[in-house]
C-alpha cells in the first residue's frame, strides 16, 4: 500500500481543489450568523488531547448544547455521564479542543477550534440549573477560529432521512456489548434497568 508521507504530496492531490470560500469562511470570532447556527445546535462532538492520546465525546442538551457568552466565548456544561472524565482530564492538562456541532434537519455543521478551562464556580453552575439540578463543572471555551463545514458528508450519509434510520432492535444492546468485553457481565439486568436509570439521571 502506498503511503503519503509529506504535506507536499497531499497538496499535489488536493491543493488545486481548494476554493477561496473554504479559506474565507474561517473567522477568529463568532459572527452573528455563526452564533445563530451554534445556538440552534443541541448536539456536539467534543475533541480533546492529553498525554494518553485523543478523545472525542458526545455532548447534548435541550435547546443549545453550548451557551454563547460573547463572540469569543462559549460555555459547555458537563451534565451526567459515565464519570470517566476523559475529556475534562485532557482539558485540565492541555487546553486545546475542538467542537463539531450538528443541527437536526440541516446539512451544515459548525466547527469551533479553541482552548478551554474547567470551572466549578458556584454561580456559573447554578446558572445552568435544570429540574433543580446543575452540572458539576462547566467548560469555558475561548474561540480561536470558527467556521461552517462542507455539507457533502451529511448529504452523502442522508443523516436526517428517516427512511434510512437503523432499527434499534437490529443493533447490539449496551448490555450485549459489555458482555462481549467482559464475559461474565450480566447483560440482561443491565439492559432491563438502563432506561429507567437514564431517565432518573438525565441532569
Amino acid at each position: 500500500m502506498k503511503i503519503i508521507s509529506s504535506i507536499e504530496e497531499l497538496n499535489t492531490i488536493y491543493g488545486a481543489g481548494l476554493s477561496q470560500a473554504s479559506v474565507d469562511k474561517v473567522t477568529k470570532r463568532l459572527t452573528p450568523l455563526y452564533r445563530e447556527m451554534i445556538e440552534t445546535s443541541p448536539f456536539a462532538a467534543l475533541a480533546t488531547v492529553g498525554p494518553e492520546g485523543l478523545d472525542c465525546s458526545p455532548r447534548g442538551d435541550l435547546g443549545g448544547v453550548v451557551r454563547v457568552v460573547d463572540d469569543e466565548t462559549v460555555h459547555l456544561p458537563d451534565w451526567r455521564g459515565n464519570n470517566r472524565v476523559d475529556s475534562l482530564s485532557n482539558i485540565v492538562r492541555d487546553p486545546r479542543l475542538a467542537l463539531m456541532f450538528l443541527i437536526p434537519g440541516s446539512n451544515t455543521t459548525m466547527r469551533i477550534n479553541g482552548r478551554g478551562v474547567v470551572s466549578d464556580d458556584e454561580a456559573l453552575l447554578s446558572s445552568f440549573e435544570m429540574d433543580g439540578k446543575h452540572p458539576r463543572t462547566v467548560v469555558v471555551i475561548t474561540v480561536d477560529e470558527v467556521y461552517f463545514q462542507c455539507a457533502r458528508a451529511v448529504m452523502r450519509a442522508e443523516l436526517w432521512n428517516a427512511e434510512r434510520f437503523a432499527d434499534p432492535a437490529s443493533l447490539p444492546t449496551p448490555g450485549q456489548m459489555l458482555k462481549a468485553a467482559v464475559s461474565d457481565f450480566d447483560q440482561e439486568t443491565y439492559d432491563r434497568e438502563w432506561p429507567g436509570r437514564a431517565a432518573k439521571t438525565m441532569w
